[in-house]
């Protein structure tokens, strides 16, 4: 076989590989959309079912968008995905379903080690650890996001002293504002009241 035909073999092997592992993050519809992968250099090994892209590697699917230095993809026997993505720190980005008549929410996150696990649904984000979502914020040195019951929990680097900024788990909550059907009327004026 020629060069150039391995070659795009293993494309379509490692997009084969690549798309559903990141659909863990995503609305639902993200995962019936094309993913669409640049990297600097791409290697795929058929027989270990995995694929690596490295060098400023952007990955997009719908609403999912990933930066990072090197994300690599295994695939087990059944087909599920575990993709590990590394980076000074990697960036991802993902909306989520919209709930009612609200618009889905924006997560944004980074770490310089991502992990997506396609068959538990969860996300693991490892060392100098940050996810906002809708404008709420929580860092930590490790953070857990389980997908399917939207729990998450964040933890503070093991063994550093209280007092360091890695020994302490950080958030910002936001206040969330009611709808204005919600609100308490204004008290009325009284008559004769200056």
């Amino acid at each position: 076989m020629s060069r150039p035909a391995t070659a795009l073999r293993a494309l379509a092997a490692s997009l084969a590989l690549g798309p559903c592992a990141l659909a863990a993050l995503a609305e639902k519809t993200d995962k019936d959309k094309p993913t669409h992968i640049e990297a600097n250099r791409m290697s795929s090994d058929d027989a270990r079912r995995l694929s690596i892209f490295e060098g400023n590697v952007v990955l997009t699917k719908g609403t999912i968008w990933v930066r990072a230095d090197r994300i690599v993809v295994r695939q087990d026997a059944e087909g599920f995905q575990l993709a590990t993505a590394t980076g000074k720190p990697v960036r991802f980005r993902q909306r989520a379903d919209p709930k009612g008549d609200k618009e889905g929410v924006w997560t944004e996150g980074e770490a310089l080690r991502v992990e997506i696990d396609d068959r538990k649904e969860t996300i693991e984000l490892f060392d100098r650890a940050r996810v906002v979502r809708d404008q709420d914020e929580v860092r930590g040195e490790y953070i857990f996001l389980d997908q399917r019951s939207e729990f998450f929990s964040v933890s503070a680097a093991k063994g550093a002293p209280p007092t360091s900024p890695e020994g302490r788990v950080r958030a910002v909550i936001q206040p969330k504002t009611k709808p204005e059907a919600d609100k308490p009327a204004a008290p009325a004026a009284t008559p004769g009241a200056r």
